[in-house]
């Protein structure tokens, strides 16, 4: 049955930009909005594009209307924000918790957003806790449906350069054999898969993907 309309966050990001292909490439998905800060001048007929700011709830909620799915794949980093941790907790936990509020509020069908591994609200590493409170304040908005995605390292080429993390993906797949299977680094593609793969499946209420699930 084919999706009349979702909405994806994030397009210009690693998983974003690889669920923006298999969106544009997926006969089941009619209408597709598209929400970033600044125009991406992707050209295509199912594409209908919104330039908000992440910030302001009213565009966010705009920018969902009549959607049955909604994807999010927004974050920063440490540098991206310059070890600013309120600048950080501003972007990853207010924009997601507005996302969220909006597809409640919407009576979105399905929500499908990323997370990492290890994320836990209880855990002293600010970044790993940040990641569990985001989790645990959006399923407490009881939306239809909510699924999270908790990929390890990402594999894959970024627009932007990241040093410490294009030195994991170096050394990450000579020893990810010895690590349990939730903490190996994975394919942004694979991530990015399972998640339309998710938008389309009949599964309801809410689940938590790690490696073995998104693989």
């Amino acid at each position: 049955m084919a999706i009349k309309q979702i909405t994806i966050f994030g397009s210009t990001g690693l998983i974003g930009g690889h669920a923006l292909e298999f969106l544009l490439k997926d006969n089941e998905f009619k209408k597709i909005n598209l929400v970033s800060r600044r125009p991406t001048f992707i050209k295509n007929k199912k594409i209908e594009e919104y330039i908000i700011d992440f910030n302001n709830y009213s565009e966010t909620k705009r920018s969902i209307q009549n959607s049955e799915i909604v994807i999010s794949s927004i974050g920063t980093t440490q540098s991206g924000v310059k070890g600013d941790k309120n600048e950080y907790r501003k972007i990853d936990y207010g924009i997601t918790l507005n996302i969220a509020k909006a597809c409640k509020e919407s009576d979105v069908k399905k929500f499908i957003f990323v997370s990492t591994i290890g994320a836990d609200i209880n855990s002293k590493n600010f970044y790993l806790s940040l990641k569990g409170e985001i989790e645990e304040s959006v399923l407490n908005f009881n939306i239809n449906s909510v699924h999270i995605m908790r990929p390890s390292l990402l594999l894959g080429k970024r627009k932007e350069r990241r040093f410490g993390e294009k030195v994991a993906q170096n050394l990450m797949p000579l020893i990810s054999s010895l690590l349990p299977n939730k903490y190996r680094p994975i394919d942004s593609i694979l991530v990015a898969k399972k998640i339309i793969n998710t938008s389309k499946s009949k599964t309801l209420g809410n689940k938590i993907y790690n490696y073995n699930e998104i693989k």
